[in-house]
């Protein structure tokens, strides 16, 4: 989706909604008037922090386009009436519980020693001590405000000897994990393994861990994963703004010939492009040309990306040159 059509519907949307909002009494009915407003908030409570985060900046690009006056004001005051300007990370630790909730419930009757497809030669039981591992590692991270790298090895897990008890143990280390989080300024300035060096880099990060391995254990018990289409748009960029600091990535995405891969979402029309050799990489937020494009729900983008769907699954359509998308998806496989 162009920058020109988001920024068209940004001011389409806000123009709707203040015109409902300071419509006089004789032109709607007020109960017509709040029931639209309330199905808007509802949709937009919908949207991925990130989502809504960049919906507040085009609604506040629509309103600085406007002449000062009280139009110009209303328009400005969108963001705050339908909590576009939340706090991020609230939002996102908010999602990690949610998420996290959701995980332990799917796992939490499933025999330890049940396999894991997606994850060759896994098991439930080692799917969960990952998982749980991950927010012992972050939340020491965090409480510590580690300058450096520290090893996971390295942070005490407190880990049950019976499998079966690792579901309630996950939950009590995401428990802590999340009230540490809650606890930090967002913006303190702090190791991490991604681009942000800044505490609010791990509840975003923890949130497609979830949502990565919440979907690792539906498709291994025939459950199709339900993923919100504005959180895997989330879920897609947040990989492709951290692959560079993956360097078990990066290092064979450095390798590849030139080439490029478009992704679109036919669900929301979002799409990305991404262009590779010379050492390197880069993608932009834009439909462009591409030598190999796929198509796809933005959920089931999300799990091909992370390596959890093939792209000769059914639900892809595949076009141009599909040797370059195979480049792409060997280099980039977790």
């Amino acid at each position: 989706m162009s920058d020109a059509l988001l920024n068209a519907l940004a001011e389409a949307l806000a123009d709707l909604v203040t015109s409902i909002d300071t419509c006089d009494d004789d032109v709607l009915d007020p109960d017509i008037a709040v029931k639209w407003l309330e199905t808007t908030s509802y949709l937009l409570d919908r949207l991925s922090p990130a989502d809504r985060r960049a919906l507040s900046a085009l609604v506040r690009r629509a309103a600085a386009r406007q002449p000062d006056g009280a139009w110009r004001d209303d328009l400005l005051r969108i963001p705050e009436e339908f909590g576009l300007d939340d706090d991020q990370h609230e939002l996102y630790c908010d999602a990690v519980e949610h998420l996290e909730r959701r995980f332990v419930e799917t796992v939490r009757d499933v025999d330890p020693a049940t396999p894991v497809p997606t994850c060759p030669g896994w098991t439930f039981a080692d799917l969960v001590k990952h998982h749980g591992t991950t927010h012992r590692w972050m939340e020491h991270l965090v409480r510590t405000r580690a300058a450096e790298r520290v090893r996971s090895r390295d942070v005490p897990l407190d880990l049950p000897e019976d499998p079966t008890a690792y579901p309630q143990w996950l939950a009590g280390s995401a428990e802590r994990t999340l009230r540490t989080l809650r606890g930090v300024d967002p913006e303190t300035p702090m190791w991490s393994h991604g681009a942000d060096q800044r505490v609010r880099f791990f509840p975003r990060r923890l949130l497609f861990e979830a949502v990565v391995h919440l979907a690792d254990a539906e498709l291994a018990l025939g459950v199709e994963p339900r993923i919100a289409a504005g959180t895997a748009a989330d879920g897609i960029e947040e990989f492709l703004e951290n692959l560079p600091h993956y360097s078990w990535i990066a290092q064979p995405v450095a390798a590849l010939a030139n080439g490029s891969v478009g992704l679109t979402a036919t669900d929301t029309g979002a799409a990305w492009t991404i262009s590779f050799g010379g050492g390197g990489f880069a993608w932009t937020k834009s439909d462009g040309a591409a030598a190999a494009g796929i198509e796809a729900v933005a959920g089931d983008l999300l799990l091909l990306v992370y390596g959890r769907l093939r792209a000769d699954d059914a639900r892809f359509a595949v076009s141009g040159d599909r040797t370059v998308l195979d480049a792409w998806l060997a280099a980039t496989a977790l």
